[in-house]
């Protein structure tokens, strides 16, 4: 290093360089520090942020549609399409109220809820009919019971004729191309029943089918079904359900 030049001692020159540096060392320490602590602070940044927030409403929704419905509770079947009618060969039970949220319509595209006319009547697009079975898998010779579900999903009370009349349950070979069964073909139940729901309101009906073929009239032998596996769409009205399927086996040998 250079050794200092001047009338004063030394000393002088040397304690000048020290403080010189040192003054220098402090303020470059002072701006790496306000460098670090401005960028530090990003890790609440709006990207952070927002991907916060998307896990949050994630969540949120999986939640919200993980949620069984109470329809489904209420009849503890299994599908969820639409469906009523009186079986031939069967008993029917009578309609009974549910409370509970609305059971949201699956298979065909569902209508948006319109207002209610005059007539106070529940329009098609403001119902919406779910189909259950008791059982996923059946042995040839077992009568399934159908569960059908009408729900007021609109915004205001009106009333709809629920009764045997107005149900029908169809069952179809497993693609939908031929009609195996008909829940108005042969029963003799036509009855009316109105019943007047609140928004969200249920009604619950079961069905039981004799497991055997049908025509419109009745007029042909009926036959067992053969195993293997079938779908099943439920109406109130004209207003159809999506279609659930289930299957048919043969009984279990004997060893």
């Amino acid at each position: 290093m250079i050794e200092p030049q001047g009338p004063l001692p030394p000393e002088i020159y040397w304690r000048r360089r020290v403080v010189a540096i040192g003054g220098a060392a402090v303020v470059v320490a002072l701006i790496i520090g306000l460098i670090v602590w401005s960028t530090g602070g990003s890790d609440d940044s709006p990207s952070n942020a927002a991907a916060s927030s998307s896990e949050t409403s994630t969540t949120a929704y999986s939640s919200e549609t993980s949620a069984p419905s109470s329809s489904e509770a209420a009849s503890g079947g299994y599908g969820g399409a639409a469906a009523g009618g009186a079986a031939a060969g069967g008993a029917a039970n009578g309609s009974v109220p549910v409370s509970g949220s609305a059971a949201v319509p699956s298979g065909a595209a569902a209508q948006a809820p319109g207002p209610v006319p005059a007539s106070g009547l529940c329009p098609d697009s403001n119902i919406g009919v779910v189909l259950y079975t008791d059982k996923p898998t059946y042995t040839t010779g077992d009568q399934p019971v159908f569960t059908i579900v009408t729900t007021n999903v609109g915004l205001t009370e009106c009333t709809r004729d629920v009764g045997k009349a107005a149900q029908d349950v169809v069952v179809r070979t497993l693609d939908g191309t031929r009609t195996l069964w008909s829940a108005r073909d042969c029963s003799p139940l036509q009855t009316v029943n109105n019943v007047t729901l609140q928004p969200a309101q249920q009604v619950r009906d079961t069905i039981t089918w004799s497991g055997t073929t049908s025509n419109p009239g009745c007029d042909k032998p009926r036959v067992p079904i053969a195993v293997g596996g079938y779908q099943a769409i439920g109406k109130i009205g004209e207003k159809e359900s999506a279609p659930i399927t289930f299957n048919v086996v043969a009984p279990a040998q004997q060893p």
